[in-house]
Order: C-alpha cells, then structure tokens, then sequence
C-alpha cells in the first residue's frame, strides 16, 4: 500500500451550501435574510469565485453557473441564488495559495451530467494525478486537485458504479493516501444529492488562522471553530438543506464523521455509507 501522504498547510478555505426541495425554491428563499447575510460575509473572504449547480427538477441534469469574481461584488450571483429549482449546490472559492484564480479553477465543475465542488486540498496534486487515467488526464480543464478528485469519481461512475458508491469508494482511497485531507464534497446530478463529510482530521493551521485574522469580525459566529464540519437541516416541510460552518446555524445538527450521505431529489429519502467501514472491509 502507498505511504500515506501528509499535505502542506496552505488549506483552501471555501464554503459550501445545499438543498433538496420537494417544491420549486430557491437558494435565496431557503437560506432566508439571516443566511444570504452570513453568505455574503462569508463572500468577502472566500473571495476567488463562486458557483451555482441546479436540478429544475428530479431527473433533470445539473446547469451550472460559474465565476471567478467574488459573489460580493458580482450581481450574477443574487440572479443565480434567487433562480427557481428543486435543488441546487453553491460554492463560495478561497483559493489554494499558488493556484490561479480563473473560470477554468472555479467550482462546481461539471460533466457527464454530474456536478462536483469541494472543500479541502489534496497534495501533492502530482500523486492525485497518478490514480487518474490518461484520458481523464487529457480531459482536465483547470489545475486544481478538486477537479482531479472529481474525474477519480467519474471514472467509478463511467465503470457502471452508482454516484453515491462512486463518491465513496473514493474518498476511502483518498483516505488512505492522504489521511489529513478535507475531501469534504457535495455533488449533485439528476437523481442524487451526494454529501462526502470527510474532514475529521482536518484543521486550521496558524498560518490559515492568520489569513483569517483581518477580516474575522466581519465572519459569521463559529466560523473558525469546526471549520470544516458540515451540518444538516431538515425544515417542516421536508427540504433538506446541508451547509459548511458560518453558513449553517448552530441549531443545525452535525452530519457524521467520514462518511458519504445521498438524498434522493424525488423523494429526500437518505443513506449513509461510512469511509471507515470500506477501510476496515478493505484491511
């Protein structure tokens, strides 16, 4: 087996924010006034480019909108949050430190009707990219290692692999050779919101720290404690709504260690595959 692989500190700090309706909404009506005040803080910092991936409805294939310039300053981005779906993913992008800041580095990235946006850094992208195939080699757009990570899931799903397995059996291999990673993820296609919370040995180091200090009174309330943890809510009428720290509130209930949860669009029905449970079937 590889050597396990410990990553440098510069940890991307991005934010990440979902939900599943069983009615037309809008990111900007489930996040309410409170949350799009939270975003939009959070947007003053995470800075490097946002995106939307909305299903209009379950079946439907994911439409992505991208950009490289901070939410906060692009009217796009209250369009894109305020546009009718079933269910959507957003993503607020503070980029690695050496990374471009570029549409092609922007997330979701989107393709073969899946789209993907995560949250972590997985270094050295050298070896990421060793456990791709050539053509999904030939197939990258930007430099990140999220886009890698997320043509490693691809290629399980082109293999007939359901996404949610796909997205797990992944991560568990990412795991293992990356073992203080975030490989935290949300992926949406036309029938699965899938939650990789994959984060438990992640954490701020004092040089991330001090990238936040300038700019910590204008963050959301716990914004640097977990901060990578993803939490869960489920509203009175059955939306499902998943969210990063500062963006989800503290009422919200923490989604389980290492592991990889699916909501079904048409039916918000869930399930849980445990990373630590493939590892130890695989040991």
């Amino acid at each position: 087996m590889p050597a396990s692989i410990r990553p440098p500190p510069e940890v991307p700090m991005c934010r990440l924010f979902a939900f599943v309706s069983p009615v037309t909404a809008s990111a900007r009506g489930e996040l309410g006034a409170e949350g799009m005040e939270s975003l939009l803080s959070l947007a003053r910092l995470h800075g490097d480019g946002w995106g939307r991936a909305a299903v209009r409805a379950p079946g439907d294939a994911p439409i992505v909108t991208r950009s490289a310039i901070s939410a906060a300053e692009d009217p796009d981005f209250d369009v894109a949050l305020a546009t009718p779906c079933r269910a959507a993913v957003v993503h607020l992008r503070w980029a690695t430190a050496g990374l471009p800041v570029n549409i092609r580095n922007a997330h979701p990235f989107e393709a073969d009707g899946i789209a993907f946006a995560h949250n972590g850094t997985i270094k050295p992208r050298d070896t990421l990219q060793g456990l791709l195939s050539a053509d999904s080699v030939a197939a990258l757009q930007g430099t990140t290692d999220s886009e890698m990570y997320f043509a490693l899931i691809r290629e399980r799903v082109a293999a007939g692999e359901p996404l949610p397995e796909a997205a797990a059996h992944v991560a568990h291999t990412l795991r293992e050779l990356f073992p203080l990673a975030s490989l935290n993820a949300l992926i949406i296609d036309a029938e699965h919101l899938v939650v990789v919370h994959a984060s438990a040995t992640s954490i701020l180091t004092e040089h991330d720290l001090a990238r936040l200090a300038p700019v910590a009174e204008l963050l959301p309330d716990e914004h640097n404690e977990d901060y990578f943890a993803l939490r869960i809510r489920e509203t009175a009428d059955g939306t499902v709504m998943v969210g990063s720290t500062g963006v989800a509130g503290p009422d919200w209930e923490p989604l389980p260690a290492e592991s990889v949860i699916a909501i079904r669009l048409d039916d918000r029905r869930r399930s849980t595959i445990g990373i630590s449970s493939l590892l130890a079937a695989r040991s």
